[in-house]
């Protein structure tokens, strides 16, 4: 009962302000026909003038002309006022006009003294003016910008609603903002269509004011003289003076009208209120002011010309290109420090929400106290290097990291630094702040004093010294590597151990969608009919495992085209792209254009492959071999490899095609960077110099 109640309330004031309005177009259509006393004629020329005020002081402020679309309307409400009052005033001053100068009321009577001071002859010519000014010049040219206007705004209707409809698609507005631009497309050219019938509303009214005029003059000395006795020259002059008097009453609130029209057909696409669309343009260019300055100041020294006028404008303008800049300039640093403000202000907030809590960085170095205070001079270098860093994996990897994040970290001891990947603890060391490192492995040792440490990305044998005696270490053949040289080196290594957990999803979409289109569609249909996405992201995951650069993508794409169609399990698939990027792998692994290999030996190439279980298709199932014989074989390979890595030789291991995922898989756990190929992954032309073997 109360939601009825509710409902009925606003209907009721709807139907009342309906009823009201009704009322008043039906007293206008009145007074076409009935006689109206002179007081209620006053009245109604004073509402028409204030309505026409009204209605320019409307146009001036809307923001833009379509917040004004019911001004056609409301010019013909104001059109037919204008006419009914003076078919009104006509009949007052026809009947009436012989009782003198305040017949048709003093509305009339008193615009008829002032503008015409006396003489109707006066008042005639500054009627015509009126006239003329309100017909040719005003009226002429809002209703051919109006018709203007509609023509190009109905042409352009198809191109902005394809415009509309092609934003919906790509998804950049929603359902909601759509039908709301089709709404104002839609008020948008049954404004400017209504505005070019319209203006024919004041072009007539201008025209009816003229006869309008004409006939009360003509047609009251012609009653004055034969109904009321009145000389030809009273006459003349009585009803002459109503009869202007009356014109100007009726076009004066025309004028204000037509202007009203003019403004806002004239508006174009300036967006905010007239005075702002127009003064902003002309304050915009000071030294257009400059210029106007001068000259006025320039016609004010001619001989024959007043001096004051022209002095007071130069200067005004003057003072104006000089102001106005300085205004503008205060008004951009107050816009440019509130939207710091608000951008401060959003990242604070952002930084204390609880979303902000559960995002994590993907790569992140935190600093001890000591260690953030020691690298804080270096902060810019550690950027920049920070940024090198990146454009290096970039090239050599054929993907971005992520954004490495430097922060300070109350939580990590004072003088220690530790990596983070997804916001999980990967690596973290002491930095001896204050002193260089020097990596001697097996070699000779510095002869000055300093600790025996491990280089943290390598784990290489080490001597601390003391920074200042960085010279002397040079001078012995020393390479002594600084603080941020030797966060940067171990930084650098924990990601390039964990580059499968930094090739995201996304990241793989943005590689693929880097290819040339043939090579997009290679992939589409890949992860269309044979795998999913996810399923070449492994592929690609498995590859930076073992530290092969995924940058020839497309030939990785044409090896998984390849494939795909017959298996599925995604370590096949790698074995098959590896054998077809040989060339890539070897290319990358050589020393001076050598590749130095470690072979497996004939009795581990023997054990692994009867490790091997396989289902009766020939395909492995299964990897099983005796936890002593893995042992002996990881002591063996472990004696064996550390010879060569101690020696400074950068070689592969090389085993048999179908051991090798299981080969890598033990020796990965001992030796996390050694490289290890099998014997169809060697390319032909390559130099092969056989270091030895495990046995």
């Amino acid at each position: 009962m109360a939601q009825t109640q509710a409902i009925a309330i606003p209907t009721l004031e709807g139907r009342g302000r309906d009823v009201t309005f009704a009322i008043g177009i039906v007293i206008i259509l009145s007074i076409l026909f009935l006689p109206i006393p002179p007081f209620l004629i006053d009245i109604g020329l004073a509402f028409s003038i204030a309505f026409s005020v009204l209605i320019l002081m409307v146009a001036l402020w809307i923001q833009k002309p379509l917040d004004f679309s019911s001004f056609p309307t409301i010019l013909l409400i104001a059109t037919m006022t204008r006419l009914s009052l003076n078919i009104a005033t006509t009949r007052v001053i026809l009947a009436d006009g012989h009782e003198g100068y305040t017949a048709a009321g003093y509305v009339i009577g008193g615009f008829s003294q002032l503008v015409m001071s006396g003489d109707f002859v006066i008042g005639l010519i500054v009627f015509l003016i009126l006239v003329v000014v309100n017909f040719i010049v005003i009226t002429k040219g809002a209703t051919r910008i109006a018709e203007v206007g509609a023509r190009f705004t109905l042409d352009a209707i198809p191109g902005k609603q394809m415009s509309i409809d092609a934003d919906l698609s790509a998804g950049l507005i929603d359902e909601k903002t759509a039908q709301e631009r089709r709404r104002e497309l839609e008020d948008e050219s049954s404004f400017f269509g209504s505005m070019d019938g319209a203006s024919k509303f004041v072009r007539g009214d201008a025209i009816a004011g003229l006869i309008i005029t004409a006939i009360n003059i003509f047609g009251g000395i012609i009653i004055g003289y034969s109904r009321h006795g009145m000389d030809i020259g009273e006459a003349a002059d009585v009803f002459t003076k109503l009869s202007v008097g009356d014109g100007l009453v009726s076009q004066i609130p025309a004028l204000i009208v037509s202007l009203a029209a003019g403004l806002l057909v004239s508006r174009g696409g300036n967006l905010g209120s007239t005075d702002k669309a127009v003064l902003d343009q002309l304050s915009g260019y000071p030294r257009a002011l400059f210029v106007a300055a001068g000259l006025m100041v320039l016609l004010a020294v001619i001989p024959g010309l007043p001096f004051f006028p022209f002095v007071v404008l130069g200067g005004a303008m003057a003072f104006a290109g000089w102001y106005i800049p300085r205004q503008i300039a205060q008004r951009d640093l107050l816009v440019r420090q509130n939207e710091e403000q608000k951008l401060l202000e959003s990242q604070q907030q952002e930084k204390d929400s609880v979303k902000n809590v559960l995002h994590t960085a993907e790569i992140e170095l935190c600093l001890g106290k000591h260690v953030s205070a020691k690298l804080l001079g270096s902060h810019q270098e550690l950027a920049f290097r920070v940024g090198k860093i990146r454009k290096k994996f970039a090239q050599q990897y054929g993907f971005v990291v992520p954004e490495i994040k430097v922060s300070d970290d109350f939580t990590v001891p004072d003088k220690s630094y530790q990596i983070r990947i997804h916001g999980t603890t990967i690596a973290a060391n002491e930095l001896r702040v204050g002193e260089v490192m020097v990596v001697t492995g097996n070699g000779r040792k510095p002869s000055i004093p300093g600790d025996e440490v491990r280089e943290p990305a390598f784990g290489l044998p080490a001597v601390s010294i003391v920074e200042s005696f960085t010279e002397d270490l040079k001078r012995e053949g020393f390479q002594p590597i600084d603080n941020v040289s030797v966060v940067l080196t171990h930084m650098s290594e924990v990601i390039r151990n964990n580059l499968p957990q930094l090739l995201s999803y996304k990241d793989m979409k943005a590689l693929l969608d880097r290819l040339d289109p043939e090579y997009r569609k290679l992939a589409d249909e890949i992860c269309s009919n044979h795998m999913t996405y996810s399923g070449l992201q492994a592929v690609l995951k498995l590859l930076l495992a073992e530290r092969v650069s995924i940058r020839n993508l497309h030939l990785i794409l044409e090896a998984v085209a390849e494939l795909a169609p017959h298996l599925r399990k995604t370590e096949q698939i790698v074995e098959h792209v590896r054998i077809r990027m040989s060339q890539q792998i070897c290319g990358d692994l050589t020393d001076n254009g050598v590749l130095r290999v470690l072979r497996l030996g004939n009795r581990w190439d023997l054990a692994f492959h009867q490790a091997l279980k396989r289902d009766p298709k020939g395909e492995v199932v299964e990897f099983d071999i005796e936890p002593a014989l893995l042992e002996e074989f990881s002591e063996q390979a472990t004696k064996v490899i550390r010879e060569h890595l101690d020696a400074g030789t950068r070689f592969v291991l090389v085993t048999a095609p179908d051991a090798r995922p299981y080969v890598r898989m033990i020796i990965e756990r001992l030796f996390a960077t050694l490289p290890v190929i099998s014997h169809v992954e060697i390319a032909k032309g390559v130099e092969i110099k056989i270091l030895g073997s495990i046995s």
